[in-house]
């Protein structure tokens, strides 16, 4: 491999990197992470600078230019992938099942899911509603469970920011303690 290669090859990793940090750093900073987000900025400044004073020192070609913007969307992409994976923090999950049926709230519990229902009243009848917290490493497996008791349920999830009081809070208090 000739030397102008592997020099496009180290401009579109060191985009890689950085960008996947600043992807990283910003996850953490919203799910209010300062210190860890503060620590991973030295190394992302660290990576920006370098691969910025390398390609401002060669701009020359054209092709470091494109590694430059291939590099920047190849983090994007790979970014999204590490934040997927990491899955910090927690989701509820509204969910409304078309018909009132009181076991499955207790088999959300039995499988380690909060869980909060009532009944309201749908368009065509009574309904099941039930609010879900869930850690987001699981949103998955509170999809399939949501998926194997009641394939028709109207489901809605989002990402709370800051939670306080009942069964959650005291669960994780006593695992601090």
């Amino acid at each position: 491999m000739n030397q102008a290669v592997l020099f496009i090859l180290l401009i579109v990793a060191i985009n890689i990197t950085y960008v996947s940090l600043t992807t990283v750093r910003l996850i953490l900073m919203i799910k209010g992470l300062r210190g860890y987000a503060s620590a991973l900025s030295i190394f992302e400044v660290f990576v920006y600078i370098m691969g910025l004073s390398i390609i401002l020192n060669n701009l020359n070609s054209i092709w470091n230019i494109a590694a430059y913007c291939l590099g920047y969307a190849m983090g994007v992409y790979i970014g999204s992938i590490i934040e997927e994976r990491l899955a910090l923090g927690y989701i509820t999950a509204e969910v409304i099942v078309d018909s009132v049926n009181n076991t499955f709230p207790q088999e959300l519990r039995n499988n380690g899911f909060g869980v909060t229902s009532w009944i309201g009243e749908g368009r065509d009848g009574l309904r099941l509603v039930m609010i879900v917290l869930a850690k987001r490493k699981r949103q998955k497996e509170l999809l399939k469970l949501i998926d194997t008791f009641c394939p028709t349920a109207f489901v809605v999830f989002e990402e709370p920011k800051y939670f306080r009081g009942g069964f959650w809070t005291t669960r994780l208090a006593k695992r601090k303690g």
